[in-house]
């Protein structure tokens, strides 16, 4: 794969034996001049299988990987803070439960406990975190196919933020919501879809408008107005602008709302 804006190139190769038992695989990035290379195997049954990975130029030792049914577990070999290396364990394995997904997701001392519930008009995901104690609950509900209300909850820091969605057509799109813990309250409007690209939107442009409340001060609210214009290509002078992005927000919109004698 040849990247022409950066003038780079990617390559890319694998090889088997007879009967794919073992599988080579091997990458490397001219630019760079670093890639990494494999080796997988197969365990007697193919839904388990282990994996050994090791970047190039060498840089420590290889990651070890086993695949199985429901997950992996990796172990490879870290830098910590004060420099030592260290071998880490990183594990993660997922299964059907109570009408949902149960995950469960290990990294260097610390294991994350997640389920999540989802159909067409709810979602719900609890989620603890071990040995934090760490509790906190996502809750997403739809109201037909225009609306959405979204609500996120952590119950060892009491802070939460909810957002209401409502979209208009496929260009246009409402927001409001309240985040507790810096204590704002907002609102906004897109004009253009939100993660679409600009050349798409109507005039290849979106724009945001977007008014901040502070709990503390609700006098003095903020306007913040966005916009991305998607710029035509100048072929002649061999300069292409994607696009122009203002992400700027104009804080000389604030609206002071001082209190009248």
């Amino acid at each position: 794969m040849y990247d022409v804006e950066g003038r780079n190139a990617l390559l890319r190769g694998n090889a088997s034996l007879p009967g794919g038992a073992v599988q080579l695989r091997a990458s490397h990035d001219v630019k760079e001049q670093e890639g990494e290379v494999s080796v997988r195997t197969r365990l007697g049954d193919p839904s388990y299988r282990l994996e050994i990975s090791s970047l190039v130029p060498y840089s420590g030792l290889p990651r070890a990987t086993l695949h199985f049914p429901i997950g992996q577990v990796s172990v490879e070999e870290r830098t910590n803070e004060e420099d030592q290396k260290m071998l880490s364990v990183y594990g993660i394995a997922k299964t059907d439960f109570l009408d949902g997904i149960l995950t469960a997701q290990y990294n260097e001392n610390d294991l994350n406990l997640r389920y999540c519930y989802k159909d067409n008009e709810l979602t719900l995901v609890p989620s603890v975190s071990l040995p934090s104690n760490a509790v906190s609950l996502d809750f997403k509900r739809r109201f037909g196919s225009s609306d959405k209300l979204s609500y996120h909850f952590n119950f060892d820091t009491d802070e939460w933020n909810a957002v209401y969605k409502h979209t208009i057509g496929k260009n246009y799109k409402l927001k409001a919501g309240y985040d507790s813990e810096v204590r704002v309250g907002w609102a906004s409007i897109w004009a253009g879809q939100e993660e679409g690209k600009a050349k798409t939107a109507p005039m290849k442009m979106k724009v945001q408008f977007m008014l901040q409340v502070p709990q503390d001060n609700i006098r003095n609210p903020s306007l913040l107005f966005r916009v991305k214009k998607s710029l035509p290509t100048f072929a002649p002078y061999n300069v292409a602008i994607k696009s122009l992005s203002y992400t700027t927000c104009f804080l000389a919109f604030v609206v002071l709302l001082s209190p009248k004698a």
